[in-house]
């Protein structure tokens, strides 16, 4: 089987491959909407919603007795006292100290952990497995759009300031008492699952996992419960502009395709894993792959970091921290320029790049350059969403320190340079401006409350 390396052989560089990849954004493999992208993301701001997590994710099942020790190797963030019952992120860098990805982790037990999201943080993880340095075995559950077979779970995210009383009354009783990403136990039909409490867009909210052969039962109770709460079910439009509103960086370029350390692990990927079919678009043009890579700090995880431990990356994290770094930001676009942008695409002269509602993604990673008003580069924004119950697109971005301030007005560049790129998802266009204003993450005020403050 070809590797990544040996594909990248074929490229000037490594960017040449990403930005002639005909890869679009990433996929999520449930109807586009349910009802319609407006009321399902008003859903879980002012009611009830029902994500179904159950196809878009890979799950890696780690098991062993030294599960706990090996994951912490890969991990900046700490593991003492990891076990059953717990979940955290696990964030993972490369030895340069770059950020490679984060997925969640979940204890089943002392010795078996399911690690679950995008699928590069998930071959990492299977790929230092495969050195046999610790005693684990790993099982990979792909996400649907990578394999033919049956996923192996159903799971299910219900969220929204409603999302309690539905899940207690399906439970029969009070649900455990857990914290923010803590586990618990729900039953529903007679059958108890496992729990998670968390919430994507930072509403209240609580998600359950179980046999993927009891999927019909459980969706079509919750359905029928939730009928009376008014419970909308999310579709992929909407459920993709979630990340704007908790403020999770969810598609973060991984260092993985430059640098000397990385090549065994290059050698081993497949050319035709998630990684090397990636597509790199937007404003945000450089010829060194380094500049698309991310601090810890970047992403506000430096808090996260724990050097009790020692992990992949440590060394190289050591040396990075008292220096200066990004912050991570929501900017808030003029409707003016955004009005632009949908101006240009009717009549006559240049049209800007179409803005696809509610989330403008067109590559796997997106990149769009965030400058000042002078023009000067102060960093990128990877998401840009417009949320209907603020009726308003928000940009995530990372900006340098001196310009992170609320209130700060900043300019990001829409569309690609050179008339855009030859990818299926890209069509003729001329660059436009998008003015904003700085302001906290997450964007939702009850996620800065409640999310972020856990």
């Amino acid at each position: 089987m070809t590797s990544l390396q040996q594909k990248l052989d074929q490229f000037a560089s490594p960017l040449e491959m990403l930005r002639s990849s005909q890869m679009g954004p990433y996929q999520f493999p449930i109807p586009a909407e349910f009802s319609n992208w407006r009321e399902e993301q008003r859903a879980w701001r002012e009611g009830v919603a029902l994500m179904d997590q159950s196809f878009h994710m890979t799950d890696l099942y780690v098991e062993g007795p030294d599960v706990v020790a090996f994951v912490a190797s890969l991990a900046i963030n700490g593991f003492t006292g990891f076990g059953e019952g717990k979940a955290k992120q696990l964030i993972c860098c490369a030895p340069n100290g770059y950020v490679i990805g984060d997925m969640v982790i979940t204890a089943l037990s002392d010795t078996l952990v399911n690690i679950i999201g995008r699928p590069t943080v998930a071959s990492w993880v299977q790929y230092n497995a495969s050195l046999g340095k610790y005693d684990v075995t790993c099982d990979r559950d792909e996400r649907k759009l990578d394999s033919d077979k049956p996923k192996k779970t159903f799971r299910f995210e219900v969220q929204g300031p409603d999302a309690w009383a539905l899940l207690e009354e399906l439970n029969g009783a009070p649900l455990d008492s857990t914290g923010f990403f803590r586990m618990g136990h729900i039953t529903v039909g007679g059958e108890t699952y496992r729990t998670l409490r968390h919430g994507m867009g930072g509403a209240p909210g609580l998600e359950f996992w179980g046999p993927v052969e009891h999927y019909d039962q459980v969706k079509g109770l919750l359905l029928e419960a939730g009928a009376k709460y008014g419970i909308r079910q999310v579709g992929a439009r909407a459920y993709g502009s979630a990340t704007v509103e908790s403020g999770w960086w969810g598609c973060v370029f991984p260092a993985i395709y430059s640098d000397e350390a990385m090549r065994p692990y290059r050698e081993w990927l497949p050319a035709l894993s998630y990684d090397g079919m990636a597509s790199l678009g937007g404003s945000f043009t450089s010829d060194r792959i380094e500049d698309y890579y991310f601090t810890p700090w970047d992403l506000d995880y430096g808090r996260l970091i724990r050097f009790d431990h020692d992990f992949i990356g440590r060394e190289a994290l050591e040396k990075m921290a008292d220096g200066p770094h990004r912050r991570k930001v929501s900017l808030v676009i003029d409707p003016e320029d955004a009005l632009a942008v949908y101006r240009s695409q009717m009549g006559e002269g240049p049209k800007g790049k179409a803005m696809e509602e509610p989330s403008a993604h067109y590559a796997a990673y997106p990149f769009d350059t965030v400058s000042t008003a002078d023009g000067r580069a102060v960093g990128v924004s990877s998401y840009l969403n417009f949320i209907a119950p603020d009726r308003t697109w928000v940009a995530l971005a990372c900006v340098e320190e001196s310009v992170a301030a609320e209130g700060t007005p900043l300019t990001l560049t829409w569309g690609e340079p050179n008339g855009g790129s030859n990818r299926p998802t890209v069509e003729r266009h001329v660059q436009m401006p998008l003015r904003g204003e700085v302001t906290g993450w997450p964007f939702s005020k009850s996620a800065r409350a409640s999310y972020r403050a856990a």
